[in-house]
């Protein structure tokens, strides 16, 4: 892995404007879906990004490709500030920048047969034409495991598997150094989530690809990542290597998400205490003094009300924003169990 970080996002916001009236719309308020948020993605290596849902995550990712503009901080790729650039450097810079959608079944346009889905790529950016285009797009579709016999099908002909690798080929056609993908297992069934993972890792492999890989399955997340960031209210609240944080986490929400996660072990799953966070869950649209956790958190003490904690190294490469946690992680009887 370079020193450098291939991606580096800083204090990133993206605020949506919440309006009222019909012909003097005047903002009222602000959704902040991402509100401060940072972390760094090495080349070569899968970053895992886990939340749950309305956390910010895909608007995150959305963020970085520049399909939502962010409302502040930087977006530094491959030395680049993503955030600053024009539209037309925008457009160049999304050769090395490609993303993996959630819905297999709403990415693809149903209008397109699968030669035009992963050629348009190469047509966009002058690459391929003819027959020179046919057969890349034919060599992709062997390199996802589809037969390229079937380049001229249309997406409703092929299961939620299969299109999902359609759209894979489709991110790789310009041979990109880093690829989001945004749950891109979430709407597949288990089976088949293995099949596409497993499919992932072994084109990082072999092409050296980087990932920022987004998703709301913890036990998906520990197999295909490197290190793993927890998102709580559009903030990174804990980010570590990916055995450590699951084995030894810090912040209070890691600690609750996972103990939901089921044990294959019935004996260890009975005598295991589940988590159960109480309290009121907060909107996106509340402004925050403190804590933004505060409220669910069986650990809180004075403090987080009126501090907000920040990023702390509390062990080598493993950063928790908590008041409470030191580097033993949090007291005993601190969640109540």
């Amino acid at each position: 892995m370079s020193e450098q970080p291939l991606l580096s996002v800083e204090d990133l916001e993206v605020h949506f404007p919440i309006e009222r009236g019909l012909l003097f719309k005047r903002q009222v308020g602000a959704v902040r879906a991402v509100d401060g948020l940072n972390f760094t993605v090495n080349a070569g290596e899968t970053l895992g990004l886990v939340g749950e849902s309305g956390c910010g995550k895909s608007t995150t990712a959305r963020a970085i490709i520049r399909l939502e503009d962010p409302t502040g901080g930087r977006v530094m790729f491959d030395g680049r500030d993503l955030a600053d650039l024009s539209r037309t450097e925008m457009r160049e810079a999304r050769q090395d920048l490609q993303m993996i959608f959630q819905d297999p079944y709403a990415s693809l346009n149903p209008r397109m047969t699968v030669l035009n889905l992963i050629g348009e790529p190469f047509r966009n950016y002058g690459i391929a034409s003819g027959s020179e285009l046919t057969e890349r797009v034919c060599d992709l579709l062997e390199v996802v495991g589809l037969s390229a016999s079937w380049r001229n099908r249309y997406p409703h002909e092929f299961s939620g598997g299969q299109r999902q690798r359609i759209g894979v080929a489709r991110a790789l056609a310009l041979e990109p150094k880093m690829i989001l993908c945004d749950e891109p297992v979430s709407a597949l069934d288990v089976s088949i989530q293995a099949q596409v993972i497993n499919l992932l890792q072994d084109l990082q492999n072999k092409l050296g690809l980087t990932y920022l890989f987004i998703a709301h399955d913890l036990a998906v997340v520990r197999h295909i990542s490197d290190r793993v960031a927890v998102m709580y209210l559009g903030r990174i609240v804990e980010v570590a290597p990916a055995n450590e944080i699951y084995t030894k986490p810090l912040h209070p929400y890691s600690v609750a998400l996972l103990s939901a996660i089921p044990i294959p072990d019935p004996k260890l799953q009975r005598a295991r205490k589940r988590i159960a966070l109480e309290g009121e869950i907060p909107t996106p649209t509340m402004a925050y003094k403190g804590c933004r956790f505060v409220d669910r958190c069986p650990a809180r003490i004075a403090r987080c009300h009126d501090e907000d904690p920040p990023l702390v190294e509390h062990r080598p490469d493993h950063f928790a924003a908590c008041w409470v946690t030191g580097e033993d992680g949090l007291p005993a009887g601190a969640m109540g169990v």
